[in-house]
């Protein structure tokens, strides 16, 4: 039997450090201090086929795992297993920046404090295939520390994902890249999957120098390009306030910042977990908090627990000593088995801060602002979902006509069968039963149809009819069995069951006489109805499309 060939790429960390690609630069600096000189790693200077930077290895071995004693006394045996945890890491300069490969747990040895926070998020957003995401994680922009993730193993858009854009920021986004000239992509290989975080990029990479030199330039080159890839505008909407001409400001909420790390009672404080740390949240058995000779252990980690190293401190030198403060989870109660590297306590503080008609938000050390991207962001969605394209042509609907009277004026259309007060009765649905939609279109299309001349009211009411619908359908057997029972006997060629298979709900709509369907003719709450609506139905498997109806 032949041996097997090695691969040419092997799946690897990337992160970009804040430092200058100065050759002058000690690269020593840019490792965590515990890790230089530590007995078992190896610190070597790399120059090697263009390759230039410093290579960190090495491993910490324990005589015996800390399951051990566990297992013997459930068991009765006499169990003896050494544990040993390697890491490797290295620091590569480029022209353009300094770069850390890791492996292992070689993502521990790097000084967390010089971590780019923007770098993966930056790569993700201009390389994804907008319909290949297959997971989302986002943090929701107030002060409870909310976090959420949504994935699907098939892929899809973020409307598939039933992400939310307005008030919340992505933390980690994963999926598949578009052609970019890698070392994977042109082995033959069909698709680059690719999980980015804040900090980090997770994707393969060439394993000789001159592949892997050649990788870090296609992603130096797609990291410069100068806006986000179509679909994902939506992620790049919510900006920090650093580097935006607003250092004032800055100043001003690090002050408010600061007197509520010294206020018990002050409103506006909450945990979240970095970016690097939400997937080991549940491995956690203990958390070290630390400055200099201060330490203290704690299983369970409260806001109190962090404040406690800054709280007596003088006004304005809270927040800065809250900076030199780490915290580092572990997988056992004893803080052996670490799970992350220590990292500053205010990247664990999420604050809020009003005033006024301003809202500022405090997440991973950056300040942002809520709501300035509010107006022109639900405008261009807004465009974006009434500019899709839909086969549904509807007759116009003349001034004075009723809305049951246009139903069955679009019905006599061919493929069109009317459903308008055909409502299903169920013993969840009782009295007047549910009215699923008002046409049938010819392709299956769940018709909602609304006259909507004197305000939101009527929209309103056109939206919780598609969620409704939509939930019942998918939920109820009951209704939807009585549902395709219709079907069938309107349309005895078609299977019925198709229909619902991925649902295509179409929104159509009549405002006043004479006024287009734009995104500029809806009021702000209609638009935001509109679009929660469409994003509950995306979550539900449902496809969504807006036709207007002329007069």
């Amino acid at each position: 039997m032949s041996p097997k060939k090695q691969a040419s790429t092997r799946k690897t960390s990337l992160y970009r450090l804040n430092a200058p690609a100065d050759p002058g630069l000690d690269l020593h600096t840019l490792v965590e201090e515990r890790y230089r000189g530590r007995e078992g790693f190896t610190t070597t200077p790399v120059d090697h086929a263009g390759v230039v930077g410093l290579l960190v290895t090495g491993s910490i071995a324990r005589d015996r795992a800390e399951w051990c004693d566990v297992l013997s006394e459930l068991t009765g045996a006499d169990v003896e297993v050494a544990g040993r945890t390697s890491s490797g890491l290295l620091l590569v300069r480029t022209e353009r920046a300094v770069y850390a490969v890791t492996y292992g747990m070689g993502h521990h040895m790097i000084d967390s404090a010089r971590l780019d926070l923007g770098f993966g998020l930056q790569f993700a957003l201009r390389c994804l295939d907008q319909d290949g995401i297959s997971l989302v994680r986002r943090h929701l922009m107030d002060a409870r520390g909310r976090t959420d993730e949504n994935s699907t193993t098939r892929g899809g858009s973020l409307r598939d994902l039933g992400t939310e854009w307005i008030g919340s920021i992505v933390s980690k986004i994963t999926g598949k890249a578009i052609d970019l000239p890698l070392t994977h992509t042109s082995a033959g290989r069909r698709s680059l999957g690719v999980s980015c975080t804040d900090s980090s990029i997770s994707l393969p990479l060439g394993r000789s120098p001159q592949q892997f030199l050649n990788d870090l330039r296609v992603i130096e080159d797609a990291c410069t390009q100068p806006a986000p890839l179509p679909g994902l505008e939506s992620l790049a909407r919510v900006r920090s306030l650093r580097r935006r001409g607003k250092t004032d400001l800055v100043r001003e909420l690090n002050g408010r910042l600061d007197q509520y790390l010294g206020d018990p009672d002050a409103p506006g404080l909450a945990l979240n977990f970095p970016g690097e740390c939400a997937s080991h949240a549940t491995e956690t058995r203990a958390i070290r908090i630390m400055r200099g000779s201060r330490v203290i252990d704690v299983g369970d980690l409260d806001i109190d627990d962090i404040r406690q190293f800054v709280r007596d401190r003088a006004d304005g030198c809270r927040l800065p000593t809250l900076k030199d403060v780490r915290v580092q989870l572990f997988a056992d109660e004893e803080c052996t088995e670490s799970l992350s590297p220590p990292i500053p306590a205010h990247r664990w503080i999420n604050a809020e801060v009003r005033s006024g008609a301003a809202h500022h938000f405090y997440w991973q050390g950056s300040w942002y602002e809520i709501g300035a991207e509010f107006v022109q962001a639900l405008g261009d969605d807004t465009a974006e979902l009434l500019g899709r394209p839909s086969n549904v042509v509807l007759p116009s609907w003349p001034k004075g006509m009723e809305e049951g009277s246009f139903n069955e004026k679009a019905a006599e259309q061919p493929g069109y069968d009317l459903f308008d007060k055909q409502t299903v009765r169920t013993e969840t649905f009782r009295g007047g039963g549910l009215e699923i939609c008002d046409l049938l279109g010819p392709e299956g299309q769940l018709i909602m149809v609304k006259k909507a001349d004197k305000g939101s009211s009527g929209l309103s009411h056109l939206f919780a009819q598609a969620r409704t619908a939509i939930e019942a359908l998918r939920y109820d057997v009951e209704v939807r069995e009585k549902f395709l029972a219709r079907v069938a006997e309107l349309r005895p060629s078609d299977p019925p069951e198709d229909i619902l298979a991925t649902p295509t709900v179409v929104l159509a709509i009549r405002l006043k006489y004479g006024v287009p369907l734009t995104a500029d003719s809806l009021f702000a709450f209609s638009q935001v109805s509109l679009l929660q609506t469409a994003l509950a139905l995306q979550g539900m498997g449902a496809k969504v499309e807006v036709v207007p109806i002329y007069a």
